[in-house]
C-alpha cells in the first residue's frame, strides 16, 4: 500500500465509550486458562506415552505393564515400576512443547476460533477486541498469545501495564493492538457487527 488510509477510524468510534474488562476478571480468566494449559501439555505426553507405546509393540520391544511418568520443568522422564528409566525428553523439546507451543497454540488458537475468547474468557464474561479489525483475525490471536510470553519476560511488569495505561492494555493487548472489554457491553454496544455470534 503506497499511501495511508484510516479506514480503523470508522470502528475505533464504534468502540468507543465501551466497558473496559475489570482486572481481576482478566486475571482468574488467565489463570484458568493457564490451568488448560497445563492439562494440555499432559495429554499430549499421554498421547506421546502411548503412541511410544504402540511403536515399542510393533517394533517387537513391548513395554512394561506399568509406567511412571515424571514431569519435570526441565525435562520429561517415562520410567517403570521399578525406577528404570524408559525414555527422556531432553531440556530443549520440554521446554519448547510446554513453556511454547502449547501455550501459543491454546491461546492463539482459541481466542481466534471462540471469536475473541478463549474457555477462561467465556467463564468471566470477557472478550477480546481488535481495535484495528471488526473481527479478530488469527494473526492477531497468535500476535497476543506471543505477547503473553512478553509480559512475562519483563517480570510480570507487562501484565501490571494495566493500571498504567489509559485503556487498560497489557504488553500482549499492545502488540497486538486490542482491547479486552466486558461481554455485556460487547452484546448492547456491537450486536450487528461481523465479530458477533447468532
Amino acid at each position: 500500500m503506497r499511501y495511508f488510509s484510516a479506514h480503523e477510524t470508522a470502528w475505533l468510534l464504534k468502540l468507543d465509550g465501551i466497558e473496559l474488562a475489570p482486572f481481576w476478571r482478566r486475571a482468574v480468566a488467565f489463570a484458568l486458562d493457564c490451568v488448560a494449559v497445563l492439562l494440555l501439555f499432559i495429554l499430549a505426553v499421554v498421547a506421546g506415552t502411548l503412541a511410544y507405546s504402540a511403536v515399542r509393540t510393533l517394533s517387537g520391544h513391548p513395554l512394561p505393564p506399568s509406567i511412571s511418568i515424571q514431569i519435570r520443568p526441565e525435562q520429561l522422564v517415562f520410567d517403570d515400576k521399578h525406577g528404570t528409566e524408559l525414555a527422556r525428553v531432553g531440556d530443549e523439546w520440554a521446554h519448547l512443547l510446554y513453556y511454547s507451543l502449547t501455550p501459543v497454540l491454546y491461546f492463539g488458537i482459541l481466542t481466534w476460533w471462540m471469536k475473541g475468547r478463549s474457555p477462561g474468557k467465556w467463564l468471566l464474561r470477557i472478550r477480546v477486541l481488535s481495535i484495528v479489525h471488526p473481527r479478530l483475525t488469527f494473526w492477531h490471536s497468535i500476535e497476543r498469545a506471543l505477547g503473553y510470553g512478553a509480559a512475562i519476560l519483563e517480570f510480570g511488569f507487562g501484565f501490571l501495564q494495566f493500571f498504567i495505561h489509559p485503556y487498560r492494555r497489557c504488553a500482549q493487548d499492545r502488540l497486538a493492538e486490542t482491547i479486552v472489554v466486558t461481554e455485556r457491553s460487547y452484546r448492547t454496544r456491537l450486536p450487528r457487527t461481523p465479530h458477533s455470534e447468532p
